[in-house]
């Protein structure tokens, strides 16, 4: 005896496909973007300055109370910063990068406007890492970035403990921000895709780690003396030093 079999309008259709020889179709799957490998090589050195390089200016300060009180003894300019021939304040970083993606870091960046100054005064940020502004004086700051590849903000920051959270879609080398209020407020970041980059300290050093093997264009900006550029072949594991020198007209 043969019993009869019933299907709704959906088990029908799925019978009529396979009897067509037509099989149901899987959602492709998507596969993540895999980061770039880092790697054991490091380029490290310094950055020197030759020639007449002129005194920090003394800022002026006195149009408002709250900055002039945070430095009783004066601020000097940063546009140039140098110590027995060192040159602070250079971003050193890989031009150019192929190598693949790099996922933003967690930890966000901190430019912190205090004492009237931006702290710090150059930086790197890798591009959809957080940027926080925060504002830790006890006056008005005007905060005002106006790149070229990125989105452009102007924000006010009125009280203190006021923190912005921005972020940066594209690499751009270098994005400025400067406060409307307190003229002398200037800093300067690279935003890069990758997180082969680094900032000459005090006695000019620099140190670029975890690279990959490869050969490289390294380049040094100044924000007064220029740009320079170096090529570089690291072998994994290798160290390589070396040096930029700016000259000061």
């Amino acid at each position: 005896m043969k019993r009869a079999l019933k299907f709704g309008s959906l088990g029908l259709m799925v019978l009529v496909g396979v009897a067509a020889g037509n099989k149901p179709q899987e959602a492709a799957a998507v596969k993540p973007a895999e980061a770039a490998p880092a790697g054991g090589a490091v380029i490290s050195g310094s950055v020197s300055v030759t020639g007449n390089v002129p005194a920090p200016a003394k800022i002026k300060m006195a149009a408002d109370p709250v900055c002039a009180q945070a430095h009783p003894d004066a601020m000097m300019s940063r546009e140039i910063v140098a110590s027995n021939g060192k040159l602070q304040h250079v971003l050193v970083y890989v031009k150019d990068w192929t190598g693949g993606t790099f996922p933003a870091p967690a930890e966000a960046v901190l430019l912190n406007q205090t004492g009237c100054m931006y702290e710090p005064h150059v930086f790197g940020i890798q591009v959809g890492q957080k940027l926080e502004i925060l504002n830790s004086d006890s006056t008005l700051h005007n905060v005002n970035c106006q790149p070229k590849a990125n989105k452009k903000f102007n924000i006010a920051q009125p009280t203190k403990g006021m923190k912005s959270v921005k972020t940066f879609d594209q690499p751009e080398a270098p994005v400025s921000f400067k406060c409307n209020v307190h003229p002398w407020m200037v800093s300067y970041a690279g935003v890069f895709g990758h997180p082969f980059f680094a900032v000459s300290g005090a006695q000019g050093a620099f140190s670029i780690e975890k690279l990959p093997a490869g050969t490289y264009t390294v380049e040094a900006w100044h924000e007064k003396l220029g740009v320079q550029t170096q090529k570089v072949t690291v072998a994994d594991g290798e160290r390589k030093e070396i040096t930029f020198t700016f000259a000061a007209k």
